[in-house]
């Protein structure tokens, strides 16, 4: 076993505890944006930029930790099909998120640009909320639930037909 061998199991787990302490650190940011009563903290009527803001940063960590996380399962530079779509279907289920609970800010939601203060509206909430569940549908899609196999090399496959 080469020293190259011998190293690249442990950065895999490496970056998969990184990905972890990045999805659970942007899971707490997440549940801070969307109820800071929840942790203690004062909370105005209505949802604001700032709220928005930590919530769509914390979503932002949980699709990076994800991708890395469940990228670091699979062989080097090699993944299935169905993780290759899940790694994109993660990250526009995160720009739908964004895109819905920024609504306001970008001046697409339902308050004029005028109005000085922004609104998290029903609207909203269900785009960010199907933003999720497109992530979470990308984020199984891209899990080995088989041990993966790296495709077979081509000197392989000219030895097998001849």
């Amino acid at each position: 076993m080469t020293e190259q061998n011998k190293t690249r199991p442990r950065n895999r787990v490496n970056i998969r505890r990184v990905g972890v302490i990045s999805t659970l650190i942007g899971f707490f940011l997440f549940l801070l944006g969307a109820d800071p009563g929840f942790m203690g903290l004062d909370r105005s009527e209505a949802i604001g930029f700032v709220q928005v803001s930590v919530f769509t940063f914390g979503l932002l960590l949980i699709c990076l930790g994800g991708t890395f996380s469940l990228g670091s399962l699979w062989p080097d530079n090699w993944k299935s099909i169905a993780a290759d779509i899940g790694l994109r279907l993660a990250w526009t289920g995160f720009v739908i998120a964004m895109a819905s609970g920024m609504a306001d800010v970008f001046g697409l939601g339902t308050r004029p640009i005028t109005t000085t203060t922004t609104f998290f509206g029903y609207w909203q909430a269900r785009g960010v909320l199907a933003g999720e569940i497109v992530m979470a549908t990308g984020f199984l899609m891209m899990i080995p639930f088989r041990k993966p196999q790296p495709p077979p090399d081509d000197g392989e496959i000219e030895a097998e037909k001849g």
